[in-house]
């Protein structure tokens, strides 16, 4: 009996297209730029665009030619200048929307740059409705402009009086970066982080300037939330400089950098430091500590330059394996001999910091061994939980798996069945998990890790995360606090963020953790609804409408029917970032919203008080 024959949908030789480079860049630009996303996470596409350009700067800085770059972005333009030897004016053209085209194929040129395949300002260019390129050489300038990577302008050379160097303007695509906004915060921690890598540049950005002088130190002074248990240990070789120290925070906290590019999952330079740290700690006291507690608290940072590094994605976020240190050297091999060397000097050479250092490692080993029995039955009780409960309504993606969409894996943290229903069924389940708490939390500021284990959600809330051993396993990019717009909501945002920063301080840093902002009213009439987040839209709403539209004032979470919630957490998703500022630690700020009651605090309440008649006023005005 003959097989039946399967259609082949139309599958034939006109099938098979050939695109050009500014189409396949359009086309699949998650190969060249990771996500899309609309500015709210910094690793969304709109700032590998912005870093692409930077790059180019940063390797004419490293060449010994310009100590200052301007940035300036203004209502989503992009303009970069900097004072390098500028583009060679007959390759302009060229090098902004030729694949496989640049001068760091020439490694006595550019030894040790990031950016080594040529395709960094290409990617730009394809996606920006408007990018302009100007190259200043020598009394000569040359000018082109193109849309969608289609050239539109190709100028002459002629005369210019300008200093040498090269401009790049851009505006993201809005047709492919959707309600893109660039979060200046965002913006701001890696121009630091150029200046922190970069001794004697400058970078000026809408009027402020980004210097370093004491390189990784400066950058650790600058993002420390927490007290310091010694002063930061500073070492610099070669190629290769390392700052840390260790906190009274829990957890690890790393900043790894590869000729500049900030590595934000690490690789195998950040695992070599991890293992360097633990051998040389063993053998300078003698002891054969437990890597844990070696590295709890710690809060590192590492940049190594190497030629011709091997990352393991285009957005260069993690160091290969195959990499090598300018010797041809393993790059392992090669920290872990400057860390043993330096490392151990150093300790001989500061007492009192190897003296604090031991007694650190020596409470983290106390405290292991004091809750070790309750963590053993903690987690056998959650994986116990884990087969019969509903708390976690999992995805089937994950952050840590090989997914090319593993950047939008997302956990909703919600209150209530009547919210976690209405997210689960209107969610992606391929993509979003939803963890379902059940009434408040604790309070756990000034508590310690025992906590975790005891109380039965946040020791599930853990298992779901899998952060227990660190965020190498985080199984979920974001994790997103999805409460009601209200004082019950808000309370239970403030205790979940309490315990984040307690015990896993670095999801925060790290850029994980996010608030769900959810529609404040709907406006509608039988032709239109319009989802409004806030007084100001709700008002424009109206003026659109018209009419006297029908007006409905979401309480809850539980309010917004599936059908209408699909509509907040897809494409459209707004998300507020958590980040940390640098004004204080986070013990001080957690003691001053969740310690006992304090005049500055009962100050702060009243100024800001408004009461609640004054806001339903406000709300039917």
């Amino acid at each position: 009996m003959s097989e039946k024959k399967k259609p082949d949908h139309g599958y034939t030789e006109d099938s098979i297209r050939s695109l050009d480079w500014k189409e396949h860049i359009r086309t699949r630009p998650g190969m060249y730029i990771g996500k899309l996303g609309d500015g709210s996470s910094k690793d969304d596409g709109i700032y590998v665009l912005l870093k692409e350009v930077i790059d180019n700067s940063i390797d004419e800085h490293v060449m010994g030619y310009g100590k200052n770059i301007d940035v300036a972005i203004q209502d989503g333009q992009v303009d970069v200048r900097d004072y390098g030897r500028g583009i060679p004016l007959g390759k302009v053209v060229e090098c902004v929307s030729k694949i496989n085209t640049g001068g760091k194929y020439d490694s006595k040129a550019f030894q040790k740059s990031v950016g080594l395949n040529g395709v960094g300002t290409k990617a730009v260019n394809a996606l920006a409705s408007y990018f302009r390129v100007q190259a200043v050489r020598e009394g000569r300038t040359k000018v082109a402009e193109f849309s969608q990577g289609d050239l539109k302008k190709d100028e002459r050379e002629k005369a210019s009086d300008e200093k040498n160097g090269t401009r790049m303007t851009f505006v993201p695509d809005e047709s492919i970066f959707r309600n893109y906004r660039f979060n200046n915060e965002y913006v701001e921690l890696m121009l630091w982080n150029y200046a922190y890598l970069n001794k004697g540049l400058t970078i000026n950005f809408n009027g402020e300037s980004f210097h370093s002088e004491n390189g990784l130190r400066d950058l650790l002074e600058r993002n420390l939330s927490d007290e310091v248990r010694y002063p930061i240990i500073h070492l610099r070789g070669d190629d290769i400089e390392i700052a840390f120290t260790h906190t009274m925070a829990y957890g690890e906290d790393y900043f790894s950098f590869v000729n500049g590019q900030h590595t934000t999952q690490g690789g195998t330079h950040q695992a070599a430091f991890r293992e360097a740290i633990v051998k040389t700690i063993r053998e300078f006291y003698k002891k054969e500590f437990d890597a844990s507690d070696v590295r709890t608290s710690i809060v590192a940072a590492i940049s190594v330059r190497v030629q011709e590094p091997v990352f393991e994605s285009q957005t260069k976020t993690k160091l290969g394996s195959l990499t090598r240190e300018p010797n041809g050297v393993q790059i392992r091999t090669w920290i872990n001999d400057f860390v043993k060397t330096e490392l151990d000097n150093y300790l001989h050479k500061y007492p009192e910091t190897a003296k604090a250092l031991e007694a650190k490692i020596l409470q983290s080993e106390r405290e292991r061994k004091e809750i070790a029995g309750i963590k053993k039955l903690a987690n056998e009780r959650a994986r116990k939980a884990n087969l019969h409960n509903r708390k976690l309504r999992d995805c089937r993606v994950h952050f840590n798996s090989r997914h090319i969409s593993r950047q939008d894996s997302t956990i909703f943290i919600t209150e209530g069945d009547s919210a976690s229903g209405s997210i689960t069924k209107s969610r992606d389940v391929n993509m979003q998990a939803v963890f379902s708490l059940k009434g408040k939390p604790l309070n756990c500021y000034g508590l310690t890790k025992k906590v975790v284990y005891e109380n039965e959600e946040f020791n599930l809330l853990v298992n779901a995360l899998n952060v227990e051993d660190g965020m190498e396993e985080l199984r979920y990019n974001r994790i997103v606090i999805a409460t009601d717009a209200d004082v019950d909501g808000m309370h239970i945002r403030l205790l979940l963020l309490t315990f984040f920063l307690q015990f896993y301080p670095e999801l925060v840093r790290n850029g994980h953790v996010f608030i769900l902002q959810t529609p404040l009213f709907r406006v509608r009439n039988k032709k239109e609804t319009i989802y409004c987040y806030s007084e100001q839209e709700r008002v424009n709403a109206i003026a659109k409408l018209g009419a006297k539209p029908e007006i409905t004032r979401f309480k809850g979470l539980g309010e917004i029917s599936p059908d209408e919630f699909v509509h907040f957490i897809g494409k459209n998703i707004r998300l507020e970032p958590v980040m940390l500022g640098q004004e204080e630690t986070i013990q001080k700020l957690l003691d001053y919203y969740m310690g006992k009651n304090t005049p500055e605090r009962q100050e702060f309440i009243i100024s800001n008080l408004r009461l609640e008649k004054d806001v339903v006023a406000e709300e039917l005005a």
